[in-house]
């Protein structure tokens, strides 16, 4: 039976073209591998294809014009971002992706047949179904200031993809070591549920005051 091991992790994390995980295409791919005292971070930046939207552009700093001048092909690096995930949960790993529904539905809108084949852990979610009226942001920026951790810089993907897996280590760690307690079955389990609960409040939230529910999800790891 396999435990959620904080000192084995692979965090992911993508900066894209679009925030609809449906259209949205890789701008750069970050996987942070952390065996113990071993941490390897590898970042590729790939050339979507199509323009990088400005608004995109001005969170990830990333221009149609470097991307293509610079980026691998886009395929070439979804596949080796793709393999290397299978690879990691081949390796015993657990994968931290910050709001999985977004990322992993962003592989599975490209690759058409992506599936999750071993453990998540979304360090967003866990901070919404563990604390769930705690008031103000829960981007990674605040999280990464609630939980006392390092963000060395936003938006930028290796960093995002550290600051997650910190955020991880300290929530399992010092925060809520109950959550290490569960078998890796149950910890996705659990994530599920919440997510379910926390979704259908907001959807019943928006409802109520006459507002289009009709783009919340109730998926998790990906959206269905």
């Amino acid at each position: 039976m396999a435990y959620f091991d904080a000192s084995r992790m692979l965090s992911f994390d993508l900066e894209t073209t679009s925030v609809n995980p449906r259209e949205a295409r890789i701008v750069t791919s970050a996987l942070v591998r952390i065996d113990g005292r071993e941490v390897t971070a590898n970042e590729t930046l790939a050339d979507p294809g199509v323009e990088i939207p400005e608004a995109a552009a001005a969170v990830h700093g990333i221009s149609t014009e470097k991307a293509r001048a610079e980026g691998r092909d886009h395929d070439e690096v979804l596949h080796e971002t793709v393999a290397a995930i299978k690879q990691g949960w081949e390796d015993g790993l657990t994968l931290i992706v910050f709001n999985a529904p977004y990322d992993l539905s962003v592989l599975r809108a490209l690759t058409g047949d992506f599936t999750v084949t071993g453990p998540v852990f979304d360090p967003l979610l866990i901070d919404r179904a563990r604390n769930r009226y705690r008031k103000g942001k829960r981007n990674l920026g605040a999280l990464c200031e609630h939980y006392g951790v390092r963000l060395d810089n936003a938006h930028e993907a290796t960093s995002d993809a550290m600051a997650a897996a910190r955020i991880a280590w300290k929530q399992v760690r010092k925060v809520w070591p109950e959550l290490a307690e569960m078998d890796t079955d149950e910890l996705m389990e659990y994530q599920a549920v919440e997510n379910y609960r926390i979704q259908t409040d907001l959807k019943k939230w928006l409802e109520s005051r006459g507002r289009d529910a009709s783009n919340v999800s109730m998926g998790w790891p990906m959206v269905g």
